[in-house]
């Protein structure tokens, strides 16, 4: 058999299995820490319930991520997961999904274990949003995840820090509600609302315009321009307000396509 029937075969089986994403839609890729429960329990020395060394290395991660080649307008992290929203017209190698997905976990995998000097893995799944609506729901709904993971990871350790076993914490937490939550974090002198807001809402990352200042050689002044820069948003707000953040970074890309 030729070279050239051997390829044409091969590639053939190789491609089986492709799929792509339609164009037309939004694309969030959201990655998540593999075996991370085993990594900051076991192998890494980490304050509980939250670190700031974890936490600035998933933020500089995202960075990376917004920035290693694809058109990404909007980054969120909390905890050991992040989310990257593609601009609607990105469509780098061709949309496929088994490229979008190994390239991103790869590149989240190396820039994480970087930082952190050890290594650690992130998956990665791909989730199609058919218009603006989708896009901020899905956004809304992973603060509300961060804010449910954070009342109850402040709840669990409180509870092992009195004594509790991992097993007891967890059960006496399982059957509480929201508020039950709060009265217990208060009642042992932790107002939740007074925490950090990272901890409570995760943070952003988008690209915004902002003025910059610089020296023309030619007329010898200084003059002021617009570039485009990554802005960390460390104080992000929640409910509609944070929905009309999120449209108003879909808006700002369709306005700067035009």
């Amino acid at each position: 058999m030729d070279f050239d029937t051997l390829d044409r075969q091969m590639r053939g089986f190789e491609q089986s299995l492709d799929r792509t994403m339609l164009e037309g839609i939004y694309i969030v890729a959201r990655l998540d820490g593999h075996g991370f429960t085993r990594l900051t329990k076991k192998q890494l020395d980490l304050e509980k319930p939250f670190d700031v060394r974890f936490r600035d290395a998933m933020i500089a991660t995202l960075k990376h991520l917004m920035d290693c080649g694809f058109r990404i307008i909007y980054g969120y992290t909390q905890s050991d997961e992040i989310s990257l929203l593609f601009h609607i017209d990105d469509c780098t190698f061709g949309r496929k999904e088994r490229k979008l997905i190994s390239i991103l976990a790869a590149e989240a995998s190396v820039a994480f274990s970087a930082q952190m000097g050890r290594s650690a893995v992130f998956d990665c799944r791909l989730v199609p949003l058919p218009n603006d609506n989708y896009v901020v729901d899905y956004f809304r709904w992973r603060q509300e995840d961060s804010h449910r993971n954070s009342l109850n990871a402040h709840c669990y350790w409180l509870l092992r820090n009195k004594g509790a076993s991992a097993a007891d914490a967890q059960k006496q937490i399982s059957g509480l509600s929201n508020g039950d939550k709060n009265e217990l974090l208060f009642s042992n002198g932790i107002n939740y609302n007074n925490l950090p807001l990272w901890q409570r809402r995760g943070v952003g990352m988008y690209f915004r315009d902002e003025e910059r200042t610089g020296y023309n050689p030619r007329t010898k002044e200084q003059v002021t321009c617009l570039r485009r820069a990554l802005y960390l948003e460390e104080e992000l707000p929640i409910g509609e307000p944070y929905a009309e953040l999120i449209k108003s970074i879909l808006d700002a890309n369709r306005h700067a396509d035009k």
